[in-house]
Parts: structure tokens; sequence; C-alpha cells
């Protein structure tokens, strides 16, 4: 177990369900990698396909088809943690590993949306012809494009911000939209950097989708910056994420385990329709009230670092 908490980026950012349930077999998995000598990004292209085929069992209605989604879904998690384990363990990361993995959960569930609207279309239309049709469709992409979107995004920003003030930003991935334009700007496209170009132009615009969601947070990252630079004083460290880590919970439920919980009980009772339900109200005001939470935050600290820094009358 300490080996895999080692392979873990904080205790804080995730916790006891997806220590045992997520990154133990993960863990497992990337030792069986290991000893067949087998890629990390291999890994990430199977849990792809994995997770994208489970859509095509998530259509159909009968309890056979739906536990052969759930196992599929379940083992392309299981590889999407253990390709990152695998490349720690053996060295062999990569930009491009990086790129799929963090693409790899955004397929999975473009296609299930996909799949949930299809297998609900009959039930839509039997509620009211074509308008209901239309109208189901239309919520099935607020709960995916706009809600589930939305959601992870902010979890995963929220993590990442964390580890930046807990461990620095050498061990977090907390990125700036004008760092990332800057060194997307220097680049060239008749190059041999090419690929970072592209990976960086899709890059900066998730970058600017998290960073429109929070303007306080930005106001006091800019703050700090110009005050401190990366030194950023101990005690403003640690009042951060005090504060932060009881956050950590609710950017969970936002990024995979509750979800997709939901997810299983909803399609295996067959009322799927729940899981859009869901997604568009409970997770939802769970996004709104975390997001709200964090921004007090940023701005409790915006306003402590100009009350200390201020020079007296």
């Amino acid at each position: 177990m300490d080996r895999v908490r080692a392979t873990m980026k904080s205790g804080d950012t995730e916790g006891r369900f997806e220590l045992l349930f997520t990154r133990t077999p993960g863990y497992l998995w990337a030792l069986f990698f290991k000893v067949l000598h087998i890629h990390p990004i291999a890994v990430t292209l199977v849990s792809i396909v994995l997770g994208a085929g489970s859509a095509f069992f998530f259509v159909k209605t009968d309890l056979t088809s739906n536990l052969i989604a759930v196992a599929l879904l379940v083992t392309a998690n299981w590889f999407d943690c253990a390709d990152g384990q695998l490349a720690r363990l053996t060295g062999q990361k990569t930009l491009i590993g990086r790129i799929l993995d963090g693409f790899a959960g955004d397929v999975w569930f473009q296609f299930i949306y996909v799949a949930i609207a299809l297998r609900l279309t009959p039930w839509f239309a039997d509620l009211g012809g074509w308008p209901c049709v239309v109208a189901g469709w239309f919520f099935g992409a607020y709960a995916g494009y706009w809600c589930h979107v939305r959601q992870a995004n902010l979890a995963d920003y929220y993590r990442n911000q964390h580890l930046y003030f807990q461990l620095g930003r050498s061990r977090s991935e907390l990125d700036r939209s004008r760092q990332l334009t800057a060194r997307y700007d220097s680049l060239r496209w008749r190059s041999a950097d090419w690929f970072e170009k592209l990976y960086l132009f899709f890059y900066i615009r998730y970058t600017l989708r998290q960073e429109h969601m929070t303007p306080r947070c930005q106001e006091m990252l800019d703050l700090m910056q110009a005050t401190y630079g990366d030194d950023i004083p101990a005690d403003l460290r640690q009042e951060f994420c005090r504060r932060s880590k009881p956050m950590m919970p609710a950017c969970q439920l936002l990024t995979f385990d509750l979800r997709i919980f939901v997810l299983y009980v909803s399609a295996l009772l067959n009322i799927i329709w729940l899981y859009w339900l869901f997604e568009g109200t409970v997770l939802q005001l769970i996004f709104l009230r975390l997001r709200r939470q964090h921004e007090q935050l940023c701005s409790d600290l915006t306003r402590q670092i100009q009350t200390s820094t201020s020079t007296p009358a």
C-alpha cells in the first residue's frame, strides 16, 4: 500500500476510495504491463478503445449488455490510472503520453453521452414525439457538454492549485494561459516543435476556460506573482492549503467517482435518464457551491496580501 501511495500526487487530493478502488488496481496493472515491457502510451490507447467501446453496450437496455459496459469502463479507468503509474515506474514520460492521458476520459464520455441519447430516443418519442426527442437531446447536451465539462475542468484546476501550494510548481500541473501563450508564440509550425505547438493550441483554450470560471482566483495569483514571484511565504501556503483541503472531496466527486457510480446504477436499473438529471442538478449544485467557496478563499487571501504589503499612512 505504501508503494501505491507513492504513485499518488497527494493524499489531500486523492481520497481513500480512489486509493482502494482506482489506484491500487491501476498499480497492479502497471506492474503487470512493466513485466511485459508494454509502453504507457499503448496502455492509454487501449483505455481509450475500452472506454469508448463501452458506449456501444450502454445503448442497449438489457442487463447483460449493461454489465459488459460497466466492466469495460471499469477496466478503462484502471488502465487510465495504470499508464501514469507505469510511466513513473519505468521513466517513460513523454509529451504525447500526457496529452493522450488527459484526452482519454473526454473521449469516453463523448461516446457515452451520444449512446445515452440514442438509448433514450424511443422513450422520448413515446412521451411526446419529435419535440420531446429534441428537448431530450438538448438536455443531454446541457448535462454533458455544459455541466460535465465545466465541472471536471474546475475540479482538475482546483486540485492542481492545491498541489501547487502544497508541493510547489515542480510537482503540480498548474499552468497559466499567459505563459503558455508566450511559449506557443515562440514555436514555429515548420519545425520539429510542430507537435508541441499543436498541443499548446488546444491546451491554452482548456486553461482559458478554467481561468474564465475563476476571476477572483486569477486576481490572487496575479497579485502573488507580482509580490512574491514563485517564493510564496510559507504562512500563505499553509493558509491556502488549510482552507482548500476540505474542498478536495467535492473535487473528487466532480471528476469521476460519484458520477460514474450513478451512471452504473442508472444503467443497470434501466433508468439511465436519472444519470442526466443527476448530472444537471446535484453535481451542478456541488460545482456552484465549490466555486463560490474557492472564490471566497481567494478573495480573502488577496485582501490579506494587500493588507500585509500596504504602507501605513
